[in-house]
């Protein structure tokens, strides 16, 4: 039975950049059907609680990784297994450098690891809890001296909060410098791009790429060490992780050994520079082998201890493994750190992480003591479908095989369920999402329909069954969803058991996709529309015929002209904008400032376009149709800055 297709985890935001930026914002990934042939020499396995033959296990991860590597274009790969306290599997496939011919080495190739960063910061945390140097449910100003996080809200913001993603904060995708000299320090960059605080704390979860960031710098300032040298002194010298940093750039004696990442496009491979973490290092900035990952998943697997020595208390790493949240006990739900998960009646711990050419994720099966980390250096999913991802699909495969279970009978839905279908259809929104700056645009495509069928729903093209009213499983797959209604008995949300970082918001009409390209469609047809006035005037003055009008009349459609040009202008614009998936993962793209100059002139042409349409009502300017036309043309603009200040595009919101 197949996990189907959601976002990865990822740092950061087409249909596929909105997807491109939930893959980088360490979102858990739910699998779809395995594309991959393992290796047809390796005797299938079955009724196996979990791998017993370190040889048998590499053959099976050979045909995996072959079939992978040329299904995704993927040029190196780094996977290491632990069971029972010990390293069981450990292997670099194809290049960290292409060019060079430079193999991937489990023990020597460094690979970014994205957000699974997070999991070091977030154990920091905790040995500094365990010490009593922090306290979880204490309010984080407690420990900021430089600046404060506002009282937004009544109830303060904790590591608790954080620490399961629930703060309230809204998110941005800007997180990437382009030089070492463009990374700023990690308090300075926290002090002057704080996030509005949207909600309130422990009501629901929002990935938050600063909240994790922000807990790495109280680690700096309640210990006194820079983050990554305490990360360096506590973590990795005791679990003897020699071939990992979360500095930047990568220091000389592993930069050697850093692999390279790659895009693919257009039958052909393209090496990228080293990516520069912005300012919130603790929430991913991290580098390294898959067999010092592996050294991380046996300490936490052991309740903390790795061979003599320990990096958590069995009670510290037993609280960071169990659940502290959930919207729903019939659904996953957040740890401190990890995301919980079932899958193949196994519970699973795990995190996902990416850069935008790296892609990661680290899974435990604590009742079995088994973990797996594995790490691609390209983008390991495609454009047709975003939704899917080798790294998952691996995931699935190994458990199917290790740990199978039986294929799950159909799923019928309760007679009655019609007679709540209506309710529960409809576009949903979700909580991590930009509220306040520029960035609100990229919502408009990361929106979800829910639509019904006779017997149930249909949800990111897979059919989900009602087994108990408001809750549905996934048919041929293992995740459930449950709906919120509110006391009046109308749905507010939407829980997915794959996706615990995050909720689903049911969207009032004008808040849906649909409504809002509708709108920009329509009012960009009649923007474009007033060619006719110029084209008309120029064939009248060919065929030689006096112009008709008075001088009020001719302004009029000169203002309202000028009105639809600058719109249209910005449209095209962004659109320039927007085709630059790169640059706006760097900060403000440059071209945008100038390109919001264009609405602001556009909303002052308005105000004088809607004066002269209450004037040719009044004098008569053209006749009816002419009229109806401008009038038209003048409510399309009005409409278009309403859609303008709902994404926070009219003005400078950066």
């Amino acid at each position: 039975m197949k996990r189907q297709p959601f976002p990865t985890t990822k740092l950061m935001y087409p249909a596929f950049l909105a997807i491109l930026v939930l893959l980088l914002i360490g979102v858990p990934a739910m699998t779809q059907g395995i594309p991959t042939k393992p290796n047809s020499d390796v005797p299938l396995v079955t009724n196996q609680q979990g791998p017993t033959d370190p040889q048998e296990l590499e053959a099976f991860i050979d045909g995996v990784m072959a079939a992978q590597r040329e299904a995704y274009h993927i040029p190196g790969a780094t996977i290491s297994v632990v069971k029972d306290g010990k390293l069981f599997f450990a292997k670099g496939y194809g290049y960290a450098d292409r060019e060079s011919r430079k193999p991937v080495i489990a023990n020597e190739t460094l690979f970014r690891v994205g957000s699974v960063s997070k999991l070091f910061t977030w154990t920091a945390v905790m040995q500094l809890a365990e010490q009593g140097k922090l306290d979880l449910n204490a309010d984080v100003n407690t420990y900021l001296t430089d600046f404060k996080i506002p009282d937004t809200y009544p109830e303060p913001i904790t590591l608790a909060h954080l620490i399961t993603h629930t703060a309230g904060f809204e998110d941005y995708g800007r997180i990437f410098a382009r030089s070492a000299g463009d990374v700023k320090p990690l308090g300075e960059y926290l002090a002057n791009n704080m996030p509005a605080r949207v909600r309130l704390p422990g009501e629901f979860t929002a990935y938050s790429n600063h909240g994790t960031a922000l807990a790495g710098y109280i680690v700096e300032e309640v210990s006194g060490m820079p983050f990554d040298a305490y990360i360096e002194e506590n973590i990795y010298k005791p679990l003897d992780m020699q071939h990992s940093t979360f500095r930047q750039p990568i220091p000389p004696e592993l930069a050697p050994n850093m692999a390279v990442g790659y895009t693919y496009e257009n039958g052909a491979y393209k090496a990228e520079e080293f990516e520069y973490l912005n300012g919130l290092m603790p929430a991913g900035s991290m580098s390294a082998t898959s067999k010092d990952m592996a050294n991380f998943m046996i300490a936490h697997l052991e309740d903390g201890r790795y061979g003599g020595v320990r990096i958590l208390q069995e009670a510290t790493a037993q609280e960071m493994h169990r659940w502290h949240f959930t919207y729903d006990p019939r659904i996953n739900g957040m740890c401190y750190g990890f995301y919980e998960g079932h899958l193949n009646d196994q519970k699973i711990i795990e995190h996902g992480g990416d850069t935008i050419y790296f892609h990661s994720l680290l899974v435990l099966l604590p009742e079995e003591n088994v973990g797996l980390f594995v790490s691609f250096n390209s983008i390991d999913t495609e454009p047709e479908n975003p939704l899917g991802g080798a790294r998952v699909e691996l995931l699935q495969a190994f458990l199917d095989r290790y740990y199978p279970i039986p294929e799950s009978s159909l799923l019928q839905p309760p007679a009655d369920f019609q007679q709540r279908a209506g309710q529960l259809t409809g576009s949903y929104g979700i909580t991590r999402t930009v509220y306040t700056t520029y960035e609100k645009l990229m919502s408009l495509m990361m929106k979800f329909d829910v639509s019904a069928t006779e017997d149930g729903l249909i949800f990111l093209s897979k059919q989900w069954v009602e087994v108990e009213p408001m809750v549905f499983h996934e048919v041929g797959g293992q995740q459930t969803l449950v709906f919120r209604e509110d006391s009046q008995g109308r749905i507010t949300h939407m829980f997915v058991s794959g996706w615990p970082v995050m909720a689903f918001v049911k969207l009032a009409w004008y808040e849906s996709s649909m409504f809002h390209y509708i709108l920009l469609s329509v009012s960009m047809v009649l923007f474009l529309s007033v060619l006719a006035w110029p084209i008309g005037a120029l064939r009248n003055r060919l065929k030689g015929k006096k112009k008709a009008g008075v001088l009020c009349s001719r302004q009029a459609r000169w203002v309202a002209g000028g009105m639809s040009a600058l719109y249209v202008l910005f449209l095209i614009g962004m659109v320039i904008v927007l085709s630059d998936t790169t640059s706006l993962m760097y900060g403000v793209p440059p071209l945008l400032p100038f390109v919001l100059v264009l609405p602001l002139l556009a909303a002052v042409l308005t105000i004088g376009a809607l004066c002269f349409t209450v004037l040719a009502w009044r004098n008569r300017y053209w006749g009816v149709a002419g009229r109806v036309h401008y009038t038209l043309v003048t409510v399309a603009a009005l409409g278009f800055i309403w859609f303008l200040n709902y994404w926070n595009l009219l003005g400078f919101r950066f």
